[in-house]
């Protein structure tokens, strides 16, 4: 056993990995005394438009902000409809309800867990104006299919992307286009615990078309262009300096970040792929998976098996405990309890463990024998 606790995620561990980068990248930044809109907010701007390959990038204070500022920015109207996965985050439902706008749930794959396109298929009302995919824990949503009905019906795709930075997906034509540029817009989070994460909060918009960017960035800044003149309503959203300095470190070594987590997988893959009660995550073979989480499905036992790893002194999480639309914020009687059968048996049964880029191979093995013990002593 590890001498210590395997936490879920080690962000210390993150800023020791690199500390000496990131220790001169905020000491500029001080010294610089140039906090907001700095040299570093230009660069990071750059450096993540040649990595997503989008054409434009507006960054801003954190996920939630990209996502209300795209939906400002497409002129949606009060009482337009978006469709989107029961099975989510909250903050993707929660700027839809805040703009006056209405969430439409709808239910996801059993095996990718993302939005099930058929039902937003089914979905789909004179009122529908956007369809919102989220690439959940890593692994992006059917997106050849979410185009061909948002071309279809004349729909806005807004992409949230906040799990998937790096993911490419690859189209029928062979086209490979990254997580976040394959729709109208796409929307990302800085959250600390996520792949491209910063030391504080932070987000960004990808876009691919120079009007809508301009519109972006407009309201991101107040709504305006040009200082003191506004031409429409505006937020005040913007990454810090020093946050984009730390993501400018970070981005550096997003590719080695992603196949290390990529290798942890395979070998979670490898010991755990053959447990009866278990299921390891699937993967699409359009999209790449960068593993913003390492996701089991765990008939019936969950809730065990969390607590037997808790006491072995491992962390896991669950995402999510309970799907939008039996959120008490959400609930309506559109959506009552069952209309959403695979995110409601989802919630009963999905469970990260550590997939960090700092784990041990002594701490992977030891995971791994611990769910095996679980299984074993089950099964007996």
């Amino acid at each position: 056993m590890p001498e210590n606790k395997i936490n879920f995620i080690d962000l210390a561990a993150v800023y020791k990995l690199h500390q000496t980068e990131f220790d001169a990248a905020i000491a500029a930044t001080l010294n610089s005394a140039d906090y907001i809109n700095g040299k570093a907010v230009g660069e990071f701007n750059l450096a993540l438009a040649e990595f997503t390959g989008a054409q434009h990038i507006i960054t801003c204070g954190n996920g939630t902000d990209a996502l209300q500022i795209a939906m400002m920015a497409l002129n949606l109207q009060a009482g337009d409809e978006i469709i989107l996965p029961a099975f989510t985050y909250t903050a993707t439902a929660e700027v839809i309800a805040l703009l006056n706008l209405k969430p439409v749930f709808v239910d996801v794959y059993a095996d990718t867990f993302n939005i099930d396109v058929a039902a937003v298929e089914a979905a789909i009302s004179l009122k529908t104006k956007a369809l919102l995919p989220v690439h959940l824990f890593g692994q992006c949503a059917n997106m050849e299919a979410i185009r061909a009905l948002a071309n279809k019906h004349n729909l806005y795709i807004i992409e949230d992307a906040a799990q998937a930075i790096g993911a490419q997906y690859t189209f029928a034509n062979g086209e490979i286009v990254q997580a976040g540029c394959m729709g109208t817009v796409g929307c990302t989070s800085f959250f600390p615990t996520k792949n491209l994460g910063a030391f504080g909060d932070g987000g960004a918009i990808f876009c691919n078309e120079s009007e809508l960017a301009l519109q972006l960035k407009m309201i991101a800044n107040h709504g305006q262009k040009e200082k003191y003149i506004h031409e429409r309503i505006g937020v005040n959203s913007r990454l810090d300096t020093l946050q984009a300095a730390i993501l400018n470190v970070q981005i550096k070594h997003l590719p080695a970040a992603i196949f290390r987590k990529q290798a942890i997988a395979a070998r979670y893959d490898a010991a755990l792929a053959n447990i009866t009660g278990l299921s390891i995550p699937y993967r699409d073979a359009k999209s790449t998976h960068v593993f913003h989480q390492y996701t089991l499905r765990i008939a019936k036992r969950r809730n065990e098996l969390k607590k037997y790893l808790a006491d072995a002194g491992i962390d896991s999480m669950i995402y999510y405990a309970t799907p939008m639309h039996l959120q008490k914020a959400y609930q309506s009687v559109e959506f009552p309890k069952g209309t959403f059968p695979i995110a409601e048996q989802l919630c009963e049964e999905v469970l990260s463990i550590p997939i960090h880029t700092t784990l041990t191979d002594a701490e992977i093995d030891f995971i791994i024998q611990k769910i095996k013990d679980f299984f074993a002593v089950a099964i007996a």
